[in-house]
């Protein structure tokens, strides 16, 4: 995260005059860097000119930006992260470039086609892997800012329940009869809480754009239903060190985005239990009231760069309470469940077919293991850092489950959410893999015939035999054939 508050002024440039330059601009307090972007604090430039004090350090041809992003910051009265700066901050970051020097670049035909093609033999090679079928009406290529565009969205659904239990402690910290006088105050904390969640995430979401291959590398759909969506720029910097023919790089990550997007498309209840675990992490996130009694107490609105230095020190924590650490269980486990599975399908789709399928398989392992950008993201964000340990497990779980039940008996397993894999089965894969499974269809086929209800049985007339009445008359009938 960059530790520029708000996202405010651009970085320094070098005087025209030198060494000569950069003493009189640490004298005249504009040496003081990101930490205080407007010169702001005791011994600042300007002595009692507040103008000066404010704006002294900031190149004049900057002065109306800035003002811009301030009146943003203090007239945002939405929700608790304000999704406007979000996006702009996004943005602002992709234009910037990558640390290696690519720039965002417009996709081309060609690279539209490449894409196209990949995906719909990916789909095709996948029809061997597993019995979910394609979930992908359609395949687009993003730059990367069209990837922060279509994925906002998403973003929201996650951050918004973690954000919301910010916002409503910043309230909270003051007693009852100085809420009613700190109104003004209060609305004003309220605004740049929004605005620091949107600095903070529109960074975070900015970066990940620069390293994102698609639309599914947190294990989540980010994007649209029913689009599969990489990104060529880089797929081409992923794959530029790993001695692996870029048609195959571009595959195998094709491979990985059809396959999630069948799971999605055809496991209708997934979606909505992966956000609900989140939500359900976030409900019992506690926010630490010491320290923000103290950044409260302390506030300088001179100084706003101090409330997004608590946060970024870590506001906000787990409730340590069994019902906390089962929605954390479920979550980790759910999104293990859902790489996991991926990964299975993948390496057996791809194993027959691509020579670099093995190392292409690991080295996107290690990127997961050594904490990539997609689990540093997800981390910042909510809270929440997810554990390598049990995608690898998760894998080999069902892995083991194809051995054992083929492919039809392990996607089968994704037709109820009580029947997949707990985060013990985890632990201990064959057990799950060897237990005797509970059949389902008997049961729904009671509570189908229990909702149909006595509606369906045919009506008797007063005329029509009741059924023990038939089987006496037929009775009787026998009885005389007999004699």
């Amino acid at each position: 995260m960059s530790d520029t508050p708000f996202g405010f002024g651009l970085p320094p440039e070098e005087p025209d005059d030198g060494d000569e330059g950069k003493k009189k601009d640490q004298q005249s307090g504009g040496g003081q860097g990101p930490a205080n972007p407007f010169g702001f604090g005791p011994g600042g430039p300007g002595g009692d000119n507040p103008l000066a004090a404010m704006f002294g350090s900031l190149n004049p041809n900057d002065l109306g930006a800035a003002f811009q992003q301030l009146g943003q910051m203090l007239s945002y009265e939405g929700g608790p992260v304000n999704w406007d700066m979000a996006k702009q901050i996004a943005r602002q970051t992709v234009s910037q470039g990558t640390p290696d020097g690519t720039k965002d670049a417009s996709i081309g035909p060609a690279e539209r086609t490449q894409v196209d093609e990949a995906v719909r033999l990916a789909d095709l090679w996948l029809d061997d892997a597993t019995s979910l079928p394609s979930g992908a009406g359609s395949a687009v290529a993003w730059s990367r800012a069209e990837w922060v565009e279509a994925t906002l969205p998403v973003w929201k659904e996650l951050v918004d329940p973690v954000a919301e239990r910010v916002g409503a402690a910043m309230g909270d910290v003051l007693p009852e009869e100085m809420q009613a006088m700190a109104g003004p105050l209060l609305g004003m904390m309220r605004s740049m809480g929004g605005a620091m969640f949107g600095t903070q995430i529109g960074q975070a979401v900015g970066v990940l754009a620069g390293e994102v291959v698609g639309s599914t590398d947190i294990g989540l759909p980010l994007g649209p239903v029913g689009k599969a969506a990489l990104l060529p720029l880089n797929i081409e910097s992923f794959g530029k060190d790993l001695s692996v023919p870029q048609e195959e790089v571009r595959l195998y990550l094709a491979l990985r985005e059809a396959a999630h997007q069948r799971l999605f498309a055809h496991v209708p209840w997934l979606r909505s239990h992966l956000f609900g675990a989140v939500e359900g992490y976030a409900r019992g996130i506690k926010v630490d009231t010491a320290k923000l009694e103290d950044v409260v107490g302390q506030f300088d609105p001179q100084n706003p760069e101090e409330l997004q230095q608590a946060l970024q020190q870590g506001m906000f924590q787990p409730e340590d309470t069994p019902e906390q650490k089962a929605a954390l269980a479920r979550l980790e486990t759910a999104l293990a469940l859902v790489e996991g599975w991926v990964d299975a399908v993948v390496h057996s789709a791809a194993k027959p077919r691509l020579s670099s399928a093995d190392a292409l398989r690991e080295t996107l392992r290690r990127r997961r293991a050594t904490g990539g950008p997609a689990e540093q993201t997800f981390a910042t964000l909510i809270g929440l850092e997810l554990r390598p340990r049990r995608l690898r497990d998760a894998s080999r779980l069902w892995a083991s489950l194809t051995d054992a039940r083929g492919v039809d008996g392990r996607d089968g397993l994704w037709a109820h959410p009580d029947m997949l894999p707990t985060a013990s089965d985890l632990d201990d894969p064959d057990g799950f893999v060897h237990r005797e499974q509970l059949d389902f269809s008997e049961l729904d086929k009671m509570l189908g015939e229990a909702a149909s209800g006595p509606s369906e049985k045919p009506n008797l007339t007063k005329d029509e035999p009741k059924d023990d009445e038939k089987g006496q008359a037929k009775g009787e009938e026998k009885g005389d054939d007999d004699k």
